[in-house]
């Protein structure tokens, strides 16, 4: 996986390259517009992180290179684009997302959740091909037809329990937040009020299902954080 980061700030760019690398993703760092338009047109990218305000060209204008690149090159495939800005007002966002970004991330941000933004457009462009079959533990999930096992044991899990149940799979040993789960599974992206409440009570429910009736509990609760699965 080639991934493009776009970024002017250098402390910024140092450390989401840091991180994508221990990953393990290939890692390419620009950090002006003028620049990354001369990588655009050079290599071909599994997805872009790329900063709004740069110098030289700026986000925006990168977005219609990307849109051009996608006309000329054999296939027509676009690159998946997560943009990052400061600038978040509404107007911000839909300016943005028309410009062709696939998503949009808010500075400052955790740096797990832009993993887990990247780990989303990969899985939604199908740049690596799904297993079937997931196994953790003794946890089994088939993702053909969402079903779920624990010690051979099939669990009756509701739409949204499962839902839960595979984006912790697809974070394991990684922190998910309480905003992760409002945006990534109940895929809203602007709430006034708290989704904390809906949320522990679907986490319970699955808890109850996924590791009441079992010796080891694989969901761990971080304290002032959200959720983990392990291993």
């Amino acid at each position: 996986m080639k991934i493009l980061v776009i970024e002017d700030e250098l402390k910024i760019a140092k450390a989401i390259e840091e991180g994508l690398l221990i990953d393990g993703y290939n890692v390419t760092l620009s950090h002006s517009g003028e620049d990354a338009f001369f990588l655009l047109q050079q290599e071909n990218y599994n997805l872009v992180v790329l900063d709004w305000m740069l110098p030289g060209r700026n986000g925006i204008e990168i977005l219609k290179v990307l849109k051009v690149l996608k006309v000329l090159r054999e296939g027509g495939n676009w690159t998946p684009v997560i943009l990052l800005t400061a600038r978040d007002t509404i107007e911000d966002r839909v300016e943005g997302l028309e410009a062709g970004a696939d998503d949009y991330l808010v500075k400052p941000f955790a740096f797990p959740e832009l993993q887990a933004r990247i780990r989303s457009l990969i899985r939604r462009n199908g740049l690596y091909d799904n297993k079937k079959i997931i196994e953790l533990s003794d946890l089994e999930i088939n993702t053909e037809l969402r079903e779920v096992k624990r010690c051979g044991k099939e669990l009756d899990l509701t739409t949204r329990e499962y839902e839960i149940l595979y984006f912790l799979i697809q974070n394991v040993g990684r922190p998910v937040t309480r905003d992760m789960l409002t945006r990534e599974v109940w895929k809203i992206q602007n709430r006034v009020t708290s989704m904390d409440s809906v949320i522990d009570v679907h986490i319970n429910r699955l808890r109850g299902k996924l590791d009441k009736p079992f010796d080891k509990p694989l969901i761990e609760t971080i304290r002032g954080i959200g959720f983990k699965i392990c291993n």
